[in-house]
């Protein structure tokens, strides 16, 4: 690809997308014993989905769960993620709280990268350029869990997403018929073509989309998500077959 980012020795943009794994667990020896299971199992990067943290609005309870997370992903990449309720996460808090979990994040300097929702933050922007300044990498995202948006809108998502200068652009639609998928791929290859130095990430949702999360080396997206045990959106494949099926893939294209 062209759009490399490298992140603890690992490469992110060319080649066989990296699998990241979501931590859905609600207490914090629950989200320690699985990131030790994940990390066991050589996961090459982690989600840590705070709204699903059922203390997630405990700064202290946060700090704690960074803490102890950190002499675990010393070798694996940790994404750092409040998902709001209006883009599909678990829990409701207000754009001030979920600011300052994000200046957690960068003060524990565990997380390697952090989400922000861009169109549901005060001063995505602003927040952006605050975050990457201190060292984290930050992933602008958008999900749409309703319908796959026109062209047009995609395109335009996409652009404010890359326009805010965040490290990573990541967009999830939901289709209703194999034709949104093939826009999103489409989208997908059109920007990666443009902008071949943006990492770039995209999904089709649901069990109709699953096409979308093992075709992103031949469209252009860089990172996948796929299951542990416990899904963190709908369509997700089980991570050991993820990569079973990306390998068979990569390898094949090199042929």
């Amino acid at each position: 690809m062209g759009n490399s980012l490298c992140v603890k020795n690992k490469i992110i943009g060319e080649g066989k997308p990296i699998v990241c794994v979501p931590i859905m667990e609600k207490s914090i020896d629950a989200i320690i014993a699985k990131a030790s299971e994940m990390v066991a199992d050589e996961v090459e990067m982690i989600e840590w989905r705070v709204d699903a943290f059922e203390q997630a609005d405990n700064l202290n309870a946060v700090r704690e769960v960074l803490e102890r997370l950190e002499p675990l992903v010393k070798n694996t990449i940790l994404v750092y993620t409040f998902r709001s309720k209006n883009q599909g996460g678990l829990m409701s808090l207000t754009q001030e709280q979920i600011f300052d979990l994000h200046e957690i994040a960068v003060e524990r300097k565990v997380a390697d990268f952090v989400d922000i929702e861009l169109f549901e933050a005060k001063n995505a922007a602003r927040e952006i350029y605050k975050l990457q300044e201190k060292g984290v990498h930050v992933i602008a995202s958008h999900h749409d869990f309703e319908e796959t948006p026109s062209r047009d809108i995609l395109d335009m998502i996409l652009n404010k997403m890359r326009e805010s200068g965040a490290a990573v652009v990541k967009l999830a639609v939901m289709p209703k018929n194999f034709s949104d998928v093939i826009t999103l791929l489409d989208e997908t290859n059109r920007f990666h073509t443009e902008y071949p130095n943006q990492p770039l990430v995209t999904m089709s949702m649901g069990s109709m989309g699953c096409i979308s999360r093992v075709a992103g080396e031949a469209f252009g997206s860089c990172i996948t998500f796929g299951a542990f045990d416990k899904a963190s959106a709908p369509g997700q494949l089980p991570a050991d077959e993820l990569e079973q099926v990306l390998s068979i893939l990569h390898k094949s294209m090199g042929e």
